[in-house]
């Protein structure tokens, strides 16, 4: 049901603009969602998109939707923007998006914009600027609710109720010492069932989960998703309170890792390209179908080492496309389930002997039983056991050695700190097509005396 509104908001938005019907598109801008406009913008062409955001009234739809806009497209339609319109945008959005934002734009154009927006606002996005974009750093909101340890819980609510009033996520209050140090935390909950001249310091949490600046988003992400946190708190080098990561944020972290995992398994680069143009499109997926088409004239010079045997034995090569299909799908189960394993925190490297027996086991049997099917298979087709025997090996060793390459290489990959994904790419599985081919020949060629 919900595509189905998605749809019909789609086609309507787009029948409009090409009327040109202004006053009916502004009134069901006014009425959608800000996130579903955003989505509406996907399917627009530039000028349709540049059309619509203009229609738009509302500053902080705008952000929403410049956020979720496509580099080329953002930059595209920024330029067209006056400095003042992009600086108003920004100063409704809060200061992470912002940040974000601005790290997207020309350096002319953010240094621009910068010294436009307030001071207080503009040093903030700077000083989000400072950190990598895949840091807490550069994920964490810098307003956040930090009260003194000395302070009653009368006094807290006070200030609550006072100063603020706008924070994102009011739901942990975090308790600093006189130097700004994270001390504690307590819950909206625990501050309003206490007597009013409760201090905090005595009845606040003590043992506080927190997260370095420079610790890793997905890191970030994975711990607020084991522990169930609606925001984590981000400090310095010296334990001072400096921002926190909120949960929203932590879903985009999620689907952001978990779509660029999805690409490199697919070997089709780290970053979402179908809204780019098409050269870039083709020059992006360029590189990794190269290990392909290397995999592809090895696997053509192996084949070709034993023409000799498959002009003796031309039947031979009816089965190099079940052997080489079987080695190539258990080898990708294999490598899928231990980078998902690894992504998620359910496999860790430590756990590497055990991962790799698993799957070579789970290998071997599979391959025992689909080298008895694709055995018999040969048996009933030409009636030779040899023939049979060699298929039915060939498969069996095709399956194991795939399933120990598809688990080790991304397993290699996480221990030398380099993202196991690529482990499930046009590198692994072309390697064991090619392999897959040699087992199966020098199989043949050994029981069948060719």
């Amino acid at each position: 049901m919900m595509h189905q509104d998605r749809n019909i908001l789609n086609e309507s938005i787009k029948r409009l603009l090409r009327r040109g019907a202004i006053s009916h598109l502004r009134k069901i801008v006014n009425k959608t969602h800000a996130a579903d406009l955003a989505a509406v913008f996907r399917v627009l062409t530039f000028n349709e998109q540049r059309k619509l955001f203009a229609v738009i009234e509302d500053v902080e739809i705008k952000g929403v939707i410049l956020e979720d806009l496509d580099e080329d497209t953002l930059l595209a339609l920024t330029e067209a923007m006056a400095v003042e319109e992009i600086v108003e945008i920004l100063e409704s959005m809060p200061k992470d998006d912002a940040a974000d934002l601005v790290g997207r734009l020309p350096e002319e154009t953010a240094d621009t914009v910068l010294e436009k927006m307030k001071k207080e606002g503009s040093e903030e996005v700077e000083d989000l600027l400072g950190y990598d974009d895949d840091t807490a750093g550069g994920i964490m909101v810098p307003d956040f609710i930090a009260l003194g340890e000395d302070m009653t819980a009368a006094q807290a609510i006070t200030l609550l109720q006072t100063d603020y009033q706008d924070v994102e996520m009011p739901f942990y209050l975090y308790v600093v010492d006189e130097y700004g140090k994270l001390v504690g935390v307590s819950s909206l909950r625990q501050l309003v069932v206490v007597k009013p001249d409760t201090q905090l310091r005595d009845f606040m949490a003590t043992d506080v989960m927190s997260v370095q600046t420079h610790v890793d988003q997905e890191e970030v992400a994975k711990l607020v998703a084991r522990y169930d946190f609606l925001a984590v708190p981000v400090v310095d080098d010296t334990n001072r309170l400096v921002g926190i990561v909120t949960v929203d944020d932590v879903i985009d972290i999620f689907r952001e890792e978990a779509t660029e995992d999805i690409l490199k398994m697919a070997g089709a680069g780290e970053d979402f390209i179908e809204s780019k143009s098409i050269l870039r499109s083709a020059r992006i997926r360029m590189p990794w179908l190269l290990a392909s088409a290397l995999g592809g004239v090895l696997a053509f010079l192996v084949i070709g080492h034993y023409e000799g045997s498959l002009i003796k034995v031309a039947y031979l090569a009816a089965f190099i496309p079940v052997i080489m299909g079987m080695g190539g799908n258990i080898g990708t189960q294999s490598s899928t389930i231990v980078v998902r394993g690894l992504a998620t925190g359910r496999i860790h490297v430590q756990d590497f002997q055990s991962v790799i027996l698993r799957e070579f086991t789970t290998g071997l049997i599979l391959g025992l039983l689909y080298g008895l099917l694709v055995g018999s298979v040969a048996q009933f087709s030409y009636g030779r056991q040899a023939v049979a025997f060699s298929v039915g090996l060939a498969v069996l060793s095709s399956m194991t050695v795939a399933a120990l390459v598809g688990s080790l290489v991304p397993m290699v990959f996480a221990r030398a700190n380099i993202d196991p994904a690529v482990a499930t790419g046009p590198f692994v599985t072309t390697a064991i097509d090619i392999i897959s081919v040699f087992f199966y020949f020098e199989i043949a060629t050994s029981l069948l005396g060719i």
